[in-house]
């Protein structure tokens, strides 16, 4: 079974710490934490590549990028 997520034990102190550590990379004061592990990246992943070719097309990229509402203008890449 693929996880898409840890849940913390306490979860509101979990966002705020993370929000504290946002906030401090903002201002440049420690580093950005990394909001997504290797292990969300391949659950993520493999919802894409539902048949399982370990790769997607550059259609299934871009509709998975406006999906998380992120732009797709300035992408140059080919099928």
């Amino acid at each position: 079974a693929l996880l898409l997520y840890h849940r913390p034990e306490r979860p509101r102190e979990f966002l705020i710490q993370a929000l504290e550590r946002v906030k401090a990379g903002r201002r440049a004061e420690g580093d950005y934490p990394y909001l997504m592990d290797e292990g969300n990246l391949a659950a993520m992943f493999g919802l894409l590549d539902v048949v399982g070719q370990g790769h997607i097309t550059a259609a299934q990229y871009r509709e998975a990028l406006k999906t998380l509402g992120l732009s797709t203008e300035d992408l140059q890449f080919g099928d």
